[in-house]
């Protein structure tokens, strides 16, 4: 997605508010694996939160980009 979003004459780049958005998505996904004690089946932790994070920053792209058409 290339282009700005201006906001009060702010202009941001599109993947920064994306990143924002996948965020606050991650979090809540994160609270959710925490509270089912999904975590005690994974081997690295961290690893796995990076990767998840990446996953669903791809879905919230394609998502922006269908809302594009």
């Amino acid at each position: 997605m290339i282009g700005e979003l201006d906001i009060s004459g702010i202009f941001l780049p599109t993947i920064l508010v994306m990143m924002i958005v996948t965020y606050g998505l991650f979090l809540l996904v994160h609270a959710v694996l925490n509270r089912v004690h999904f975590y005690r089946l994974v081997w690295h932790r961290a690893l796995f939160n990076v990767a998840l994070y990446a996953v669903m920053l791809g879905a919230v792209d394609a998502f922006c980009r269908t809302l594009m058409l």
